[in-house]
């Protein structure tokens, strides 16, 4: 069933769409003085948004996008994590860590022999640090979750968490099982409308968890609430950043962002909206098949016929544009020089576009994966391939991709934060994504644990 949005006027949108935050770096005091003492916060991540998107639009383009930058404060760029994609990205929004302290070190988890069925990291347990939705439940605050990365069994007060598994209908089931009891059934029959599989991206599943999203805040004003948009991430894989459907994407999600804003004041005008993304997207136009040179070189071995992995000394761990390298037995020093003697000679072979190969000084060093005992970066434009029978260099099946290096400029995602009644926008400049979630935690008044960032500071 599709959303029908309802018209809002540029006049309203501008009313009640204003910014106000800001940053130094990591290394800023904790000093801020922000303009109200404590407030409800509502953060909205756009999966896949570049600075670049939206830095230069007019009000025609991106009407939303344009008054939260005009008439409050943003971000000139987000420097993120290693690696830069969307699961240890999220958890640094809300925790305020790297990925070596929080946990979550990939989108998937580490499976050399495909066991888990493209097993992701969808389950809190799996976060080391504290989150955002812990430190506001200490506090006495409420808090609510529409399709955030990695919530599963997080103690929110009303989530639809982020999982999937095939796409059949058994996954309704096991999203109703693992939400907040009761809740989806008083959505959807509020809505008139079933909620989105969640292995389901596109635009029409991000209109649909959008309407879910305001109904929760509608029904449960709650003091804490995060919000996943993936349409953007979702078709720039497909098409490729900047791409005209990009573009198309983009404008009717920055319609969405403005209606989800005037509802969010509509219930509580004192909210504070911070609008997020969590990596930036590169094009990309080969793809590099890691795991075919160790099976050639006898670190993984695999069985044509069956199309699966029998044994492994060391494996590849996807990373888009990155990947972790692990050996079975890190103590193993003979597997280690091989390990090493194939990556070099990879490195050294220039159309394979790999940039750096790490290894776990410097990996700890970027607050990367601490299980990798390797860590190859690829040039933009290249990524690893997933298909171990493919040619050691091929063209890629995607057309855009992300998890590149976090110094790579096209890598820095977006910070937009709407106080209430803020009239001028004010340039911050470059962010460190760790400084976000303190950010947040000042606006709503809790005490986050473990976060290696600090709240930003104001002009």
């Amino acid at each position: 069933m599709k959303l029908i949005h309802a018209r809002f006027s540029r006049l309203a949108l501008f009313l009640l769409v204003s910014t106000c935050v800001s940053a130094q770096s990591i290394h800023a005091e904790n000093q801020a003085k922000f303009p109200i003492k404590k407030a409800p916060v509502v953060l909205i991540s756009i999966d896949g948004l570049r600075p670049v998107d939206w830095l230069s639009a007019s009000a025609e383009e991106l009407p939303t996008l344009n008054s939260l930058r005009e008439h409050g404060y943003f971000a000139q760029g987000v420097v993120g994590v290693t690696p830069t994609l969307t699961y240890p990205s999220h958890v640094t929004l809300i925790t305020g860590s790297s990925p070596a302290v929080h946990g979550v070190y990939s989108n998937t988890s580490f499976d050399p022999m495909n066991i888990n069925q493209v097993g992701w990291y969808w389950y809190a347990s799996d976060i080391q640090s504290q989150t955002l939705f812990d430190a506001a439940r200490k506090a006495g605050l409420k808090t609510a979750n529409v399709h955030w990365p990695v919530t599963v069994a997080e103690p929110i007060d009303f989530s639809l968490p982020q999982i999937w598994r095939t796409g059949h209908e058994d996954d309704r089931k096991l999203v109703r099982a693992l939400s907040t009891p009761g809740l989806q059934d008083e959505l959807e029959k509020k809505l008139n409308l079933s909620y989105a599989q969640g292995i389901k991206e596109d635009l029409e599943e991000d209109l649909n968890r959008a309407q879910f999203a305001q109904a929760l805040l509608e029904l449960k004003h709650p003091d804490f609430s995060t919000f996943y948009l993936t349409a953007l991430d979702h078709n720039q894989h497909i098409y490729g950043p900047g791409t005209q459907q990009a573009k198309d994407i983009l404008k009717t999600l920055d319609k969405t962002l403005g209606e989800m804003i005037v509802t969010t004041r509509k219930v509580n005008p004192k909210t504070v909206v911070f609008v997020v993304s969590d990596h930036g997207f590169s094009t990309v136009n080969y793809d590099v098949n890691l795991i075919g040179a160790f099976l050639q070189n006898g670190l993984i071995q695999y069985d044509v016929a069956s199309k699966k992995v029998t044994g492994w000394t060391a494996a590849p761990w996807f990373a888009g544009g990155a990947a972790a390298i692990v050996l079975k037995d890190p103590t193993d020093k003979a597997a280690y020089a091989k390990v090493k003697a194939v990556l070099d000679q990879l490195s050294n072979t220039p159309e394979l576009g790999i940039a750096a190969v790490y290894e776990k000084p410097t990996i700890s060093q970027r607050g990367g994966n601490p299980l990798a005992d390797f860590w190859v970066e690829f040039k933009l434009g290249y990524e690893m391939g997933i298909d171990p029978t493919a040619a050691l260099v091929a063209p890629s099946k995607s057309k855009g991709m992300h998890g590149y290096s976090p110094s790579n400029p096209e890598m820095q995602a977006t910070l937009l934060v709407s106080f209430p009644n803020q009239k001028k926008g004010a340039n911050l400049g470059t962010v460190d994504m760790r400084d976000i979630a303190p950010t947040m935690a000042k606006v709503l008044g809790v005490q986050l644990k473990n976060a290696e960032g600090h709240a930003l500071k104001l002009n």
